[in-house]
């Protein structure tokens, strides 16, 4: 194999997936129970990446979700899932693509569950969220970067 060829190959293996940090709150029980759950649910995602050492990189999804009754807080969970990615052999936008949509897809799925477990364990009806475009929202994130460029 020429040098060419070896320095071509992309290289990307998942090195661990963690919680990072998980939080609930349930501001206004046990009296939000008695309120008829009609509720309105908002839900935020973030990611972020950091380097770690070369080739490896730390990318957190934080997702909050809180959610109202009667403009009451029923509850609000955060939590910030983790992994560590090894990336090597690709360019830099194909870098800010792994690092902003499919290492954050990698990750929901742990995220959700742990989304849905909290809920369930503070006593409130199942909450699933959704599946996510991540490579919509990189592409929207890009976006807004060079708008205020």
């Amino acid at each position: 194999m020429s040098a060419e060829q070896s320095q071509s190959q992309i290289e990307f293996a998942i090195q661990k997936i963690f919680t990072k940090d998980i939080s609930f709150e349930s501001p206004n029980s046990p009296l939000v129970f008695k309120d008829q759950w009609q509720p309105e649910a908002n839900v935020d995602i973030n990611t972020q990446s950091n380097p770690l050492e070369e080739g490896q990189y730390e990318v957190v999804l934080s997702i909050t979700v809180t959610v109202k009754v009667e403009q009451k807080t029923a509850f609000l969970v955060e939590v910030k899932q983790s992994g560590i990615f090894t990336i090597q052999g690709v360019s830099a936008d194909q870098l800010g693509h792994i690092l902003g949509a499919y290492c954050p897809a990698t990750l929901f799925p742990y995220a959700r569950e742990a989304v849905a477990s909290i809920i369930n364990r503070g006593g409130f009806p199942p909450l699933s969220l959704a599946p996510v475009n991540f490579d919509m929202l990189y592409q929207q994130s890009l976006a807004q970067q060079e708008v205020k460029h």
